[in-house]
């Protein structure tokens, strides 16, 4: 799968987790997440996953390698069964790729539900939004001449290694029981692409 990438989560700019690659603790008590995909391009064992849209929630402990996550996944509500349940064996480690680096870690899984979900992006500034649940605006930064400015060598992330800085705005999230709202948030924009 290949296309664009979204991420909000409820440390300050810029998250010590991700800089760190999960070294360094949280901002504040716990690390609360929403990472946005939009797959341009994709298939799974055979069904195509281009054009559909989906959304990691997740809260983890301060120190994300204690494990004992809680994740929940949201899918664009246009999706077919057929490409839930595709959707779901990746997203939940069983075919390999970025998300099963992060398999070891989950304590418990929240369910996957459809929604309809929207992702505006001019190239700069981006709004995610997925029903009433997710509800976040960032912006990419770029250098004087143009190019983002970015993190590099970021090893346990499923949208690395490299990560466009794009800190979140304004913030109002509330799935699967995981909330947080706030300005001034974390945020990355980027392109990604998965393979088994």
């Amino acid at each position: 799968m290949e296309g664009e990438f979204f991420e909000n989560c409820s440390c300050d700019a810029i998250c010590p987790c991700t800089w760190s690659n999960m070294a360094r603790p949280a901002t504040y008590d716990d690390c609360r997440f929403a990472l946005a995909f939009q797959v341009e391009r994709g298939e799974i064992e055979g069904t195509d996953v281009s054009g559909r849209t989906f959304v990691l929630v997740a809260q983890t402990p301060r120190l994300m390698p204690e494990g004992n996550w809680k994740l929940g996944v949201l899918i664009d509500d246009g999706a077919s069964q057929e490409q839930v349940g595709a959707l779901g064996r990746v997203l939940g480690g069983e075919l390999g790729g970025p998300p099963a680096a992060v398999a070891p870690f989950l304590g418990e899984f929240l369910g996957i539900e459809q929604l309809p979900i929207t992702i505006t992006n001019d190239g700069r500034r981006h709004h995610v939004q997925a029903g009433q649940a997710i509800d976040y605006r960032g912006e990419r930064m770029l250098t004087p001449d143009g190019e983002a400015v970015s993190l590099t060598n970021i090893v346990v992330h499923p949208a690395g290694p490299t990560l466009g800085l794009a800190p979140v705005d304004r913030v109002d999230n509330n799935a699967f029981g995981i909330d947080w709202s706030g300005e001034g948030r974390s945020g990355f924009a980027n392109r990604f692409a998965w393979s088994a």
